[in-house]
């Protein structure tokens, strides 16, 4: 079983920062993928960055240039560094990472830009 935390949500305005972290409960280096997913209101839950077990990293469109992905194996944790962030930012953020073939997830952390 593996749990996730996230944090580092919260309230920002148009063209600041957040990072936010994922904590898990095992040994991250085990991992075969690690992502950030992102569900705005009324719209389907999608991959926002991902990173694999040998560093190789995926963005979506909207956020290539602006969001950065990372991955601490010492300390367990996976990052989502946003920059320049823009109000279709907002959704909810959730750590998925795959493990021994399952899929889990966190609670999610609220990102709200406003204009």
């Amino acid at each position: 079983q593996v749990q996730l935390v996230e944090s580092g949500g919260g309230n920002v305005q148009a063209g600041g920062s957040l990072r936010l972290s994922c904590a898990a409960s095992g040994s991250i280096a085990s991992f075969s993928f690690m992502g950030w997913y992102r569900q705005a209101p009324g719209k389907q839950r999608e991959l926002a960055a991902g990173i694999t077990s040998d560093g190789r990293t995926n963005y979506v469109d909207s956020v290539k240039g602006r969001f950065t992905i990372s991955r601490d194996n010492a300390k367990n944790t996976l990052y989502l560094q946003m920059i320049s962030l823009k109000p279709e930012d907002t959704a909810v953020y959730y750590c998925r990472v795959t493990y021994s073939g399952r899929a889990y997830w966190g609670q999610g952390t609220q990102v709200t830009v406003s204009p």
